[in-house]
């Protein structure tokens, strides 16, 4: 697999020298009938620039739940969630999709490429959704060398005209964190990123995702229920029933 260009990046610099992601008093609970099911209680969360955590837990630890509020999908019931030093609940709904769409890459468990689009539009998706229809068109020459140059430095320079149903599941994977990269964000959200692959394409991707947080200097939030994985990261939050039980940080 050929190296990227990201190789040859600054690590990300920002105005704010605080943490990437603050999160404060985090709840979320869902309507059941006339009853409701709290899912998160009181969670507190900061992830500290070009740093990678895995934030681990059986199934219904709320895991998924808490990754979905920070990654700005959805809304908590109460708590704030601070991105790049920007309250994010408090933004607009258009405000806050245009932060989603600069500042967070996603890596999902079931890939979530549009099955109509090949491998080089699903990763130019964030740009059209960035730049609208006449921009994008302007543009277009320049992004599709830009997507075309991760697809290729991921190993994909014959599957850029594929769609989803033709590729396997890693190169499904490697397309969805080509799009999740191609904005550069400074936050990598990952929600079991191999849940779905057997163990050696499981690695390759993995190995693959940690070289690019480290060679362009990404924070990474990842949910896993594998220690193995969870073992990668610098640190490691554990869950319990809606709440933050144990927080492993790494060596001072």
């Amino acid at each position: 697999m050929t190296t990227t260009s990201a190789a040859h990046r600054a690590p990300h610099t920002s105005s704010h020298a605080g943490p990437i992601l603050v999160a404060r008093g985090i709840t979320k609970w869902f309507p059941i009938g006339d009853r409701r099911l709290d899912v998160l209680h009181g969670v507190d969360l900061a992830l500290a620039r070009s740093q990678s955590c895995a934030l681990v837990g059986t199934s219904g630890a709320g895991k998924s739940t808490l990754l979905h509020v920070l990654g700005l999908l959805d809304r908590p019931s109460s708590g704030t969630v601070e991105l790049d030093g920007t309250d994010a609940w408090a933004l607009s709904k258009e405000a806050r999709a245009a932060l989603r769409n600069l500042s967070i890459g996603f890596v999902f468990q079931f890939y979530h490429l549009l099955p109509e689009l090949d491998a080089l539009e699903n990763v130019l998706l964030p740009s059209m959704i960035r730049y609208g229809q006449f921009e994008y068109a302007r543009r277009r020459r320049e992004l599709r060398d830009r997507a075309r140059g991760l697809l290729v430095g991921f190993g994909l320079e014959q599957r850029l005209d594929h769609r989803p149903e033709q590729l396997s599941g890693g190169e499904r994977q490697r397309v969805a964190l080509a799009r999740a990269l191609f904005h550069d964000p400074p936050l990598l959200i990952a929600d079991e990123p191999t849940g779905n692959l057997d163990q050696a394409t499981g690695q390759q991707v993995l190995d693959l995702l940690f070289r690019e947080q480290a060679q362009r200097g990404l924070s990474l939030l990842m949910v896993t229920h594998d220690e193995r994985l969870a073992a990668r990261c610098e640190r490691t939050v554990h869950m319990r029933d809606g709440k933050v039980v144990g927080d492993t940080l790494p060596p001072r």
